[in-house]
């Protein structure tokens, strides 16, 4: 099944209250750089479109100011971009305040506080149902973009999460990327013998956390069970009792074989990238969206690879997590044209292929001239196989369970929970009314 197809959009959301609770209040503008907390009701009364977007979207976003400003002179812009925390944090309380940005990050689906479902569910959404570029997406990511109908969500496409790879470390310890569990559990062994890292990992940063998990669960849960999100909205299953348990025994099991840099709760997303980028650590298992970001920070890019996180023991039989990227919203309170008419420019082909080709994702449809990242090339056979599952927070029925997965993982490789205490955490924030 490919990604996008298993949403349900219709469960209990976060309402505008509940934005200064989750975000925790205007005390967090204080840590926040000036252009974010600046007033956008009227771009800070100077008339411009203000754009709010995190650090992976500032390339193809001033990218596209720029393209759009040069077939648009009139047209004015003020941009800002800071990592995910800062920016969910502030942009909920500007949300909430009724001052955001008229252009902001927004994430797909539901299962967080800056999810389109959650915001449309609170009518902090302008509808881009109108836009041309909204009847070409497949009907089977509709509840990734539309909450009852209507189309809120920009976003280029789906991403995927695997390794990316140093291949001059990979070739120092003479290895090649695994293709089963076991592979992977030796190829490690081979890479910490040459004092290598295998696996750099930065749960200081909280989203890091849940990639581990989301890499192995496809293979743990939905290859089995692809109906594992329906059973688990009718109360037919938990997170104990299910694949999750193995999913996380595996991720436990790379920690107790040293597989990981020292103290991942002390590490940043930060660090994290320079390890690999640096062949300190010969891999790190993240979202394609961020591969340019390890690409920067490498003396060259072309060091840097990616490939599919084997969970299981047949290579034919692997599955892989696969979800719409983080996009673009308009916000209902905007009265600036240039906010809606800049989002209708982002859905023209050439430019999804553009942001697309920019965050090493797969975009939303293709036309003649689209041209995928290389580094993709090992995922789409497999999301073509409809051996792709959409990442597992875009199902889930509230902004409760992710923090809930963060904290459990960071609990877990503390050693202050084991597995069915963590899955017992994500079962009782999953039942929970936002």
């Amino acid at each position: 099944m490919t990604t996008g197809s298993r949403f349900r959009p219709d469960r209990s959301t976060v309402g505008r209250r509940g934005f200064l609770r989750i975000g925790g209040g205007v005390a967090a503008l204080a840590a926040l750089p000036p252009t974010l907390t600046a007033c956008s009701q009227d771009g800070g009364g100077s008339g411009k479109v203000r754009v709010v977007g995190v650090a992976d979207q500032q390339k193809p976003v001033e990218e596209l100011v720029s393209r759009y400003r040069a077939a648009h002179s009139d047209a004015a812009f003020a941009t800002s971009f800071a990592p995910t925390d800062q920016v969910q944090t502030v942009l909920r309380t500007q949300l909430a305040g009724g001052n955001a940005p008229d252009v902001h990050v927004l994430y797909p689906g539901s299962g967080s506080a800056m999810s389109m479902v959650e915001l449309a569910r609170a009518g902090l959404l302008a509808d881009l149902s109108d836009q041309p570029w909204t009847e070409k997406v497949p009907a089977n990511f509709h509840p990734a973009y539309q909450y009852r109908g209507k189309t809120y969500l920009y976003s280029a496409g789906s991403s995927v999460i695997g390794a990316i790879h140093n291949k001059k470390a990979f070739a120092e310890a003479g290895v090649e990327p695994p293709r089963t569990w076991d592979e992977l559990l030796d190829v490690c062994a081979k890479l910490k013998s040459k004092g290598i890292i295998p696996i750099a990992l930065g749960t200081q940063t909280p989203w890091v956390t849940q990639l581990i998990t989301y890499a192995l669960v496809p293979n743990a849960v939905y290859a089995k069970d692809p109906g594992f999100d329906a059973d688990m909205a009718s109360g037919k299953a938990h997170f104990r009792g299910s694949g999750w348990a193995d999913a996380l025994g595996k991720y436990q099991e790379l920690q107790r074989r040293g597989f990981f840099n020292e103290n991942p709760n002390g590490t940043t997303y930060e660090q994290q990238t320079s390890m690999v980028a640096s062949g300190r650590a010969a891999m790190a298992v993240q979202v394609s969206a961020v591969l340019a970001g390890f690409r920067q920070a490498a003396r060259d890019p072309q060091d840097l690879g990616m490939f599919p996180f084997p969970g299981g023991d047949d290579p034919g039989k692997l599955w892989i997590p696969a979800g719409i990227v983080v996009g673009l919203g308009v916000s209902a309170r905007s009265r600036k044209d240039g906010a809606k008419e800049f989002v209708e420019f982002l859905g023209k082909q050439e430019n999804i292929d553009r942001w697309a080709q920019s965050v090493a994702a797969i975009p939303f449809k293709r036309g003649a001239a689209t041209k995928t990242d290389p580094a993709l090339d090992g995922f789409l056979p497999l999301v073509d196989d409809n051996r792709a599952v959409p990442f597992m927070d875009q199902s889930w029925p509230n902004a409760e369970v992710q923090p809930a997965h963060f904290a459990a993982v960071q609990d877990l490789l503390a050693g202050k929970t084991d597995i069915d205490g963590a899955l017992g955490q994500m079962d009782e924030a999953y039942g929970k009314k936002s």
